[in-house]
């Protein structure tokens, strides 16, 4: 409770997403055993995921949950490699307008600053979204309140996402984030 007022500080909200793909594994990778195949197909599909870093669909890819099920190989004719198709559940994060999230002042800049909050990276608070704050320029810029309150780089903030985009080129979300508004700001 602060100032007679329930606040709970949320994270960013995790889903489970039932998901499919393909996995394709080199012929020098298939053996006899089932398990080192099941092995060599999960350790892909890591691979794979790690890789894409995230969808607009479902977010960001955190953890892979359980690997429901793998399909009859098919093998391509050029390279020998083989064509699995999975089907498996992962652990997502998705931004979504209105959630209230912590994150960390990276960078200060003039017309505002950037915060990165655990995957997403791309999260911009414009000078016109830090309530009282105003820019202090120097060697080490900052924002500072009439309450003598900073806002510079490594600082924990509390903030709101008023809107987001997902860019493909990237594979991530750019976030548009404000801190005016009750129990926003550091922490």
């Amino acid at each position: 409770m602060v100032d007679g007022h329930n606040f709970k500080s949320s994270k960013m909200v995790f889903l489970e997403a039932e998901m499919n793909s393909n996995v394709l594994i080199s012929p020098d990778q298939l053996t006899p055993q089932g398990l080192l195949l099941q092995k060599a197909i999960i350790t892909r599909l890591l691979e794979d995921i790690a890789n894409k870093k995230a969808s607009k669909e479902h977010g960001y890819f955190i953890a892979i949950t359980s690997l429901k099920s793998i399909g009859d190989g098919r093998v391509r004719t050029l390279t020998g490699d083989v064509l699995f198709p999975v089907s498996f559940s992962c652990l997502t994060q998705k931004p979504t307008k209105g959630e209230v999230l912590t994150g960390t002042v990276e960078r200060i800049l003039k017309h505002g600053l950037f915060v990165k909050s655990g995957p997403i990276e791309d999260i911009f608070i414009s000078e016109k979204m830090t309530g009282d704050y105003k820019y202090v320029p120097g060697e080490s810029p900052m924002f500072l309140s009439e309450k003598h309150s900073k806002l510079e780089k490594g600082v924990s903030v509390r903030f709101k996402v008023v809107g987001f985009r997902w860019m493909e080129a990237d594979r991530q979300f750019q976030l548009l984030a404000t801190l005016a508004g009750d129990f926003l700001g550091p922490i």
